[in-house]
């Protein structure tokens, strides 16, 4: 199973780039920000070189997301208020930012107590295939397809994974951070 921090090192360097092409950031820029060179910077965008623990750290809380805007606000009431089984998560740590009562009602713990923790200890070995796939299924591009992931059935305390597909969508916030809609694709098995 995955563990919560870090993320994996393929996603950090293409999320970083999206994030700083966004905000207007030159990697030199980000480079003195962080105390490295500019080709460190390059070097992790490129994924040839993996920043160290303490990098990696300084780099997840810069890129986790924060929907902080008016209009991320509507996202996460949108997700809220959905009728369907969705939630939303922060795409590179998998830190929950909202779920919708349909959802909430298929785990066996109250919603509150997921809000803001990764959900990334709750990864089939399904899931995380999909994972480890992303980055060749064109998730990191600028217009990022929705993809299905198949998962198996997998049994938690606090949930239960159904067998079948997840749909993901990859949605920019304001800042150039990004969230992840997941939703039920067809599901197989018990609730």
């Amino acid at each position: 199973m995955l563990t919560a921090l870090p993320p994996k090192r393929d996603c950090l360097g293409p999320t970083l780039r999206r994030w700083r092409v966004i905000n207007r950031v030159k990697q030199a820029a980000l480079a003195e920000e962080l105390g490295v060179s500019q080709a460190t910077v390059s070097r992790w965008e490129s994924g040839a070189l993996a920043p160290d623990r303490h990098e990696s750290r300084r780099l997840t809380r810069l890129l986790t997301a924060r929907p902080s805007s008016s209009a991320d606000r509507a996202l996460l009431d949108l997700v809220r208020l959905s009728s369907e089984p969705v939630h939303l998560i922060c795409d590179l740590t998998h830190r929950l930012l909202a779920a919708s009562p349909s959802r909430c009602r298929t785990w066996r713990v109250a919603c509150e107590d997921l809000q803001g923790t990764s959900l990334w200890r709750f990864a089939s070995e399904g899931i995380d295939d999909g994972e480890a796939s992303l980055g060749d299924r064109g998730w990191y591009d600028e217009l990022a397809p929705e993809l299905a992931i198949c998962t198996e059935r997998a049994e938690f305390a606090e949930l239960t994974i159904r067998a079948g597909t997840i749909r993901y969508a990859r949605l920019a916030l304001s800042d150039g951070r990004f969230a992840r809609l997941v939703r039920d694709g067809r599901r197989s098995g018990p609730a």
